[in-house]
């Protein structure tokens, strides 16, 4: 059995020696390393102070542990509150992943993204102010409107022109007290033709002018296909065409202005039962692809020659005599003013097809869900 030696006097004053030297450079290394810690803490709190964006931590049970100046600016001092009690404020818009934020002294745009913190379960929320972005995105579209506007008023005037001067020649014959009873009637019935064409000219061209889609709600895709086909279907049973209506777009939702997406399907609709005359066929299909849902309107006419084909969504071109040249040109202009887009595939002999492309509301649904819950974040990337 082997013990060890007891230590004398000397070695063991000698092994403290060591032990409190040991200490002192333990605790001057803790020392630096608070340092250290405070120094990159005091940084931190300066560069959540700079960043334009807001910063909110969130702890494990959902509450704000922590925001920085940009975040207190938009949403006030609310250190400790619920996270989805505070996400209530933000309501949806027409662009995806960008919510409205009212203020008194005015709406903000805020991005929201929101990313799980590795440790302690808890989550940050970045809010990127984007008010100024969408006010240039705004500005820039009323700018377009304005310039094709300009572009138009030598047509306007000629477009004016022509049935303003029709109406005032029929007018005119009314004064002749020769005129026949039956005769009479039949100028009175041209002059309200072309005043009517007149109205529906002026109505046309304030609508593209106005651009802008307002008044939206929530409504079915599906839903709007078969309000549309209620309306065009004894349209195409009188002209003798046969109408084929289908939707396989489910419960696909969209948000925007409803009367002027039906205004710019049904004018897509009427001009191909035009194209097609009688015994001809229509289709018109709603689908979901991705993150849109898509109408498709499509007949087996003549078909439009590709020289036609870039110019028919130009204002006042038309190819009918009746026509006021502005229905494709409102499409195309309620399609953009709600984050989508028009196209047009034709082929001689075979007829057209125009798609009429609307994003997908259940996306941007989604999303405030996530916002609200916190289960996920908006955006992770």
């Amino acid at each position: 059995m082997n013990l060890t030696p007891p230590m004398d006097a000397a070695s063991l004053a000698q092994a403290f020696e060591v032990f409190a030297r040991a200490s002192d450079e333990l605790t001057q290394a803790y020392n630096g390393l608070q340092g250290q810690v405070s120094t990159l803490s005091e940084r931190l709190d300066i560069l959540l102070a700079a960043l334009p964006a807001g910063v909110v931590v969130l702890d494990r049970h959902g509450c704000v542990e922590q925001l920085n100046r940009a975040a207190t600016g938009m949403l006030g001092d609310v250190t400790g509150a619920i996270w989805t009690v505070i996400a209530k404020r933000f309501g949806t818009t027409e662009t995806p992943g960008e919510y409205s934020l009212p203020r008194a002294e005015g709406e903000l745009r805020i991005s929201i993204s929101e990313t799980a913190v590795e440790t302690g379960g808890g989550r940050i929320v970045l809010l990127h102010d984007v008010t100024e972005a969408w006010r240039m995105r705004v500005e820039k579209a009323r700018n377009e409107r304005l310039a094709s506007m300009g572009e138009m008023v030598a047509s306007l005037a000629h477009q004016l022109r022509t049935p303003l001067a029709a109406a005032l020649l029929y007018t005119g014959h009314l004064a002749n007290v020769q005129l026949l009873p039956q005769d009479r009637a039949r100028v009175v019935d041209r002059a309200l033709d072309r005043l009517r064409h007149l109205e529906k000219l002026i109505q046309d061209m304030l609508i593209f002018a106005r651009g802008e889609a307002l008044g939206r709600e929530t409504f079915g895709a599906c839903d709007l296909v078969r309000e549309l086909a209620h309306t065009i279907e004894p349209v195409a049973q009188r002209r003798g065409v046969k109408f084929e209506v289908d939707c396989t777009a489910g419960s696909s939702a969209l948000f925007g202005n409803r009367k002027e997406i039906s205004g710019a399907l049904t004018n897509l609709l009427e001009n191909a039962l035009q194209a097609v005359g009688e015994e001809g066929v229509v289709r018109f299909h709603a689908s979901q692809r991705g993150g849109n849902v898509v109408f498709m309107v499509r007949d087996n006419g003549r078909g439009i020659p590709p020289g036609l084909q870039e110019r028919l969504f130009e204002p006042f071109f038309t190819t009918r005599a009746d026509g006021t040249g502005l229905g494709l040109a409102i499409a195309r202009g309620v399609a953009r003013a709600h984050g989508g887009e028009i196209g047009l595939q034709s082929t001689l002999g075979e007829g057209s097809e125009f798609s009429f492309r609307l994003p997908l509301l259940a996306m941007r649904a989604e999303a405030d869900a996530d916002v609200g819950s916190g289960d996920q974040g908006v955006n992770n990337d």
